[in-house]
């Protein structure tokens, strides 16, 4: 298995994440909360800007389309401002392994938003998998006292705003994925840092700055770069389970590079997490469902069963962008909750 197998590149994408974690438990000692989000998103909108200038055009949704900008500000303030510096609180009270263990709540956050607010559905197979996760964070949270609770708490707070940013940036159609990485990472990181500036000068020197864009350019900017090439090529599920080890990533470099212990909670509470995981993998959701007619612009290929229309000389597994319209049709076939696949459900058969 090569660096240009997708699969390699999504474990690479994983590792690069799992990095963040016990990289910013170092970066806190001189930097604040505040300040190291904004800092570590900045770097981000660095490491991302040259895939998405390759695409020739940097743009944020306009008045028109004020659907999307909804959507991508949704995004910002969730997953780029809220979320980053919960779970950087969390890291100041509790040890790096454990914080990246809870990470792995963000797939059973995902899918728990996904039914109470975007019209997904979850079996068996997904239920026993939030079971699997919650019982997980559970335990490493009731082995760590009162602070090891609110360490969690905070985690899990962070991982539900992430399982809304993954939801809203899911359905922006007007912007590539790069595009919307480098306005996040912009928009937030700026904001953040104002804030931790204004709250608490900064105090670091510039080598812990120049640190801290760098841990954000790699694990963060690239970390979504190689992530969204994986995506492209082995497929936005399998592209997530293989970067659901993330996490794991992140203990094993906690315990190596940090000298941290690990205990027992973790070994459970990552096998329960690992179990959620493989649960989340094996669901599958397939019925007869109708798609109206629209219009829009998104990344996509016409080996996908939804894109019809013809580019002479081009291959149909080749992604490309552009504005197209998707005429009405009804038919089955096993299906995410992805842009096209918003529907409602009527029982447990999943049914429309």
């Amino acid at each position: 298995m090569t660096i240009s197998s997708p699969i390699a590149i999504a474990l690479l994408s994983a590792a690069l994440f799992g990095a963040a974690t016990p990289a910013s438990k170092v970066l806190l000692s001189g930097l604040t909360p505040f300040q190291l989000a904004g800092l570590l998103y900045l770097g981000a909108a660095l490491g991302v800007a040259p895939a998405a200038l390759r695409q020739g055009r940097l743009r944020f949704p306009g008045r028109s389309d004020r659907l999307n900008q909804i959507r991508l500000l949704g995004a910002i303030v969730a997953g780029g401002i809220v979320g980053p510096v919960l779970l950087l609180l969390a890291l100041r009270i509790a040890g790096a392994a454990s914080v990246s263990l809870w990470l792995n709540f963000e797939l059973a956050a995902t899918a728990i938003l996904g039914i109470l607010i975007f019209r997904e559905h979850l079996g068996r197979p997904g239920w026993a998998g939030v079971v699997a996760a919650c019982t997980g964070a559970a335990i490493l949270s009731l082995s760590g006292g009162v602070s090891g609770i609110e360490a969690g708490a905070l985690v899990l707070l962070a991982c539900m705003c992430w399982g809304l940013d993954n939801h809203l940036t899911a359905l922006i159609d007007g912007i590539t994925p790069s595009e919307s990485t480098f306005w996040k990472g912009l928009v937030a990181g700026t904001t953040n840092l104002a804030i931790g500036v204004a709250v608490d000068p900064l105090g670091a020197g510039a080598l812990s700055v120049i640190a801290a864009l760098f841990v954000g350019v790699w694990a963060y900017g690239a970390s979504i770069v190689l992530y969204i090439s994986s995506a492209q090529r082995l497929g936005a599920t399998r592209a997530q389970i293989a970067f659901a080890s993330a996490p794991f990533f992140g203990v094993l470099f906690a315990v190596l590079a940090l000298g941290e212990p690990l205990t027992a909670a973790h070994l459970a509470s990552g096998t329960l997490f690992a179990i959620g995981v493989g649960l989340f993998a094996v669901e599958r959701h397939a019925h007869v469902h109708a798609h109206d007619a629209i219009e829009h612009e998104h990344a996509h290929r016409h080996d996908d069963g939804h894109h019809n229309h013809e580019h002479p000389g081009l291959p149909p597994s080749t992604w490309h962008t552009h504005r197209h319209r998707h005429e009405p049709i009804v038919h089955a076939h096993p299906h995410w909750p992805d842009l096209h696949h918003r529907h409602h459900h009527d029982g447990a058969s999943g049914k429309k």
